[in-house]
């Protein structure tokens, strides 16, 4: 461990993750499918985006807080759901403890490593994510079990087309961890005795099975078995999206959204709010960047369900931006596992705490009392930069993708 567990920002955790991580686990953190433009893009379109900061009339007291879902939170950051959280012993655990010390939302994967119901007392404002898998029976067993363990509001993730090749190669993952199976990662593991060693302290191996898709009565599948029945499953239609919110019977978000028809369509199945999503780039390589495209779905959606945005958020200052082209809230993924691997439950309250400074100094330099108050005229936007996606016209403006990118595991 470094001298200093503290990190400045969400680079530095990165890049402690990737020293402290074996690099088949690190792999599957970052990589992005295909190419990988889309994860790259996600990430450098909030740079291409300026400030226009007030020199006088500052406020003294900002106030950053905000509600998503009815549900009050101390920043508009949540933590996205993402699914078995291998890099830390405590997973999921720790991430739920670090957002009830920072008071924010935590969203839960139906693929996590730990139960709802542990994750639930760590956080209790917490958001269930479910996919559509299985049959609407096995649906709603998985929702009535997140209700009993008191998540507030259900997540329904659909942007996932299951694209699986990488250039530089997907990242290999067991199926299970026994000894011939620990004796194979043996050269990717032994290199990274901290993460090796946290384990032992621990007294576990790590979690590769997926206990909150358990049937009652039944063992936990493995992920590869839950993977496999989420493959197979015959992908759901709107009618299919409202029944999801009817049989909830609770605040609804829905992610994955690009295209204004599509949120349109969203908001007549009657769901809460929207994700403007595009799998954080590891679903259709070269969708463009979320940021572009958050400014069409706002407009056409926006009052009348909340609408929030992930993918490449990395600093306060894009959380501000998000904020100020009509974002609610934003979620973040990687960045919450790279404080993870970092510094566990410290680092991941180390990643908000470098989200809630930037986001503070950007509403101070603006000459705001609140986050509410952002708006697109605090920022430079360049000719071109906004995208319409099903809006009835054709997309303008600049490439989605920078024209060349190296691979995000090279």
């Amino acid at each position: 461990m470094p001298r200093n567990p503290w990190f400045e920002t969400v680079a530095e955790a990165q890049r402690r993750a990737r020293k402290r991580l074996p690099r088949p686990v690190y792999g599957a953190l970052v990589a992005g499918s295909e190419r990988g433009r889309t994860i790259d893009a996600n990430v450098a379109a909030f740079a291409e985006l300026g400030f226009a900061p007030r020199v006088v009339g500052h406020h003294a007291d900002r106030d950053l807080t905000t509600t998503v879902l009815g549900v009050p939170t101390a920043l508009p950051v949540l933590i996205s759901p993402t699914g078995v959280q291998a890099v830390h012993p405590d997973g999921e655990v720790a991430v739920a403890r670090a957002a009830a010390s920072r008071g924010v939302v935590m969203g839960l994967s139906s693929f996590a490593s730990r139960p709802v119901e542990e994750v639930a007392g760590a956080q209790p404002d917490l958001f269930f994510q479910l996919y559509w898998s299985g049959t609407r029976a096995t649906m709603t067993q998985r929702m009535d079990r997140a209700r009993a363990a008191g998540a507030k509001a259900l997540i329904v993730t659909l942007d996932w087309s299951f694209s699986h090749g990488r250039d530089w190669g997907s990242p290999a993952v067991p199926e299970k961890l026994d000894l011939r199976t620990m004796l194979r990662f043996a050269p990717d593991v032994l290199p990274r005795p901290g993460w090796l060693w946290r384990y032992a302290r621990s007294g576990r191996l790590p979690e590769l099975t997926v206990p909150n898709l358990r049937a009652p009565g039944g063992e936990a599948p493995g992920f590869f078995a839950a993977y496999g029945e989420w493959m197979q499953t015959t992908p759901p239609t709107w009618e299919d999206v409202k029944w999801l919110g009817e049989e909830w019977g609770g605040p609804l978000l829905l992610k994955g959204v690009t295209r204004v028809d599509d949120a349109k369509r969203a908001v007549d199945a009657g769901v809460t709010a929207l994700s403007v999503s595009n799998h954080g780039g590891n679903n259709l390589d070269t969708t463009p960047a979320t940021i572009r495209i958050l400014p069409s779905v706002a407009e056409a959606v926006g009052d009348e369900i909340e609408v929030l945005l992930d993918g490449g958020v990395r600093r306060g200052g894009d959380v501000a931006k998000a904020l100020a082209l009509g974002a609610r809230a934003v979620l973040i993924g990687r960045a919450c596992l790279w404080g993870l691997a970092a510094n566990g439950q410290a680092g991941v309250e180390n990643v908000l705490d470098i989200l809630r400074g930037g986001l503070d100094s950007a509403v101070l330099g603006l000459g705001h009392s609140s986050v509410h108050e952002l708006g697109p005229e605090d920022l430079v936007i360049p000719a071109g930069f906004p995208l319409v996606l099903g809006g009835g016209g054709l997309p303008v403006g600049p490439s989605a993708a920078p024209a060349d990118v190296e691979s995000p595991v090279a």
